[in-house]
C-alpha cells in the first residue's frame, strides 16, 4: 500500500473507499510495500483488543468449531496469550464443564490428576503408565480426584516387584509431604524443593485431594509469560452460542462456569434474533463480553454496535471450508469486508476480528494492516 512522500502504490483509503473502484479485495489481491525500519522486531507490540474491555497478548483466536476447540485447546491458546473459542456442537451441561475446566486451570496445578485406589494393582498402574506416561499416582480412597488422599505410588515403588498383581496399597508411600488447598505456585515450588520430590499433592482442610503439583509442570509454567488472564489469575476462554431460544440458557450457564467472552456464532450476523439476543445478554450480564457476528459491511456492523455488542467478527464465506459464498452467493472479499467495518467500529471503540481466509502467516498481517 503507499508511501505517500513519493507517490508508489496507493493508501488504504485509496483502495477500498474510492468511489472509482468498484472491486473488493481479498488478501491475495494486496501487498504490503516496504517503508524505513528504524526499531528491532522485538520492539514490536502485538497487544490487541478483541472487545472492548479484554486484550491479548497474541491477537489470534481459535475457531468455535468442533473439529478445534475444546477445553485442551482453549488452555493451549490462552497459555500462549490468545483465547480460545468453545463450540456448541455439544449439550449445555458438557459446554460448561469444558469451560470450568480451562478456568479451573492453574499453571504448574494439574486439577484432574489420574489417580489409583489402594485395591488395585501393580498392572493397572502400568496399563496407566503406558498410556499417560505418568511416573507418579496419587492413591485415594476410592481411587478418583476429590477422595481422601491415602499415598502416592511411584516407579521407585514398583521397579524391582515381579508379581504385578500387588495391590497398590501394599506398596505405596503413605508419609506424604502435601499442600494447603490455597497454596501459591511460588510456596508449591519452595515445598518441592526443600522436600526433593517430584510430586506435590494438594488437599483440602478434610484431606482430599484436590490438585496435583509437578515439579516438570512448575517448570513448565516459566515458559508461558505471556498466558491470557483475568483478574484472579485464572486463563481467559470464551465460549460460543447460537442464536436460538434455548441459547440465553445456554449463555447463563457459560456465565455461571465463568465464561470471559460469549461468541454468537451465526453465519449471518445482522439478524433480528442476534440484535434480541445482544440486548438480552448486556442487559442480563452487564460486565459479560459479548462478540457478534458474522457481518462484511459498515451497516451490518453498525446493527450491532447499536445492540450493545463489544466486539465484531469479520467474514462470510472467506474460510476454506466455508460455501456460504456457493451455495448462497452472499459475502464479501475479506481485506475489503475488514477494512469498512472496522473504520467504522473504530469511531465506537469496538475492535473487529478477522474470521476465515487465514492460509499463510502473510495474511495474519495483512488481516492485522487493514484494520483486524
Amino acid at each position: 500500500m503507499e508511501n505517500s512522500d513519493t507517490g508508489d502504490g496507493f493508501t488504504a483509503h485509496h483502495i477500498f473507499r474510492n468511489p472509482t473502484r468498484i472491486q473488493a479485495y481479498t488478501y491475495d489481491d494486496i501487498i504490503l510495500m516496504p517503508g524505513h525500519m528504524s526499531t528491532s522486531a522485538t520492539d514490536i507490540s502485538l497487544h490487541s483488543k478483541i472487545s472492548r474491555k479484554i486484550r491479548l497478548k497474541v491477537p489470534i483466536l481459535s475457531s468455535p468449531m468442533d473439529t478445534v476447540t475444546e477445553h485442551e485447546m482453549a488452555i493451549a491458546m490462552a497459555l500462549q496469550g490468545g483465547i480460545g473459542v468453545i463450540h456448541y456442537n455439544m449439550t449445555i451441561d458438557e459446554q460448561q464443564n469444558e469451560v470450568r475446566q480451562v478456568k479451573k486451570y492453574k499453571n504448574g496445578f494439574i486439577t484432574d490428576p489420574a489417580c489409583l485406589s489402594p485395591k488395585d494393582k501393580i498392572k493397572d498402574l502400568l496399563v496407566l503408565k503406558e498410556n499417560c506416561g505418568f511416573s507418579g499416582v496419587p492413591i485415594t480412597e476410592d481411587g478418583k480426584i476429590g477422595s481422601k488422599l491415602v499415598g502416592i505410588v511411584t516407579n521407585r515403588d514398583i521397579d524391582f516387584i515381579e508379581d504385578k498383581e500387588t495391590l497398590l496399597g501394599d506398596i505405596m508411600t503413605s508419609k506424604l509431604v502435601t499442600a494447603p488447598a490455597e497454596v501459591s505456585l511460588s510456596e508449591a515450588n519452595d515445598l518441592l524443593r526443600k522436600a526433593k520430590k517430584g510430586k506435590l499433592p494438594v488437599v483440602s482442610t478434610d484431606g482430599k485431594l484436590v490438585a496435583l503439583i509437578s515439579r516438570t509442570d512448575l517448570k513448565k509454567s516459566r515458559d508461558f509469560p505471556d498466558a491470557s488472564k483475568d483478574s484472579k489469575a485464572q486463563l481467559l476462554v470464551a465460549a460460543s452460542i447460537g442464536t436460538r431460544p434455548d441459547d440465553r440458557n445456554r449463555a447463563k450457564a457459560l456465565v455461571e462456569a465463568g465464561v470471559d467472552v460469549i461468541v454468537i456464532d451465526s453465519s449471518q450476523g445482522d439478524s433480528v434474533f442476534q440484535l434480541d439476543l445482544i440486548k438480552h445478554l448486556k442487559s442480563t450480564y452487564p460486565t459479560l463480553q459479548v462478540i457478534g457476528g458474522n457481518v462484511v459491511t459498515a451497516r451490518q456492523a453498525y446493527h450491532l454496535i447499536q445492540a450493545g455488542a463489544d466486539g465484531l467478527r469479520i467474514g462470510m464465506g472467506s474460510g476454506s471450508i466455508c460455501t456460504t459464498q456457493e451455495v448462497c452467493a452472499v459475502g464479501r472479499a475479506q481485506a475489503t469486508a475488514i477494512f469498512n467495518t472496522s473504520t467504522l467500529a473504530n469511531k465506537f471503540g469496538v475492535p473487529v476480528i478477522a474470521d476465515g481466509g487465514i492460509s499463510s502467516t502473510g495474511h495474519i498481517v495483512k488481516a492485522l494492516s487493514v484494520g483486524a
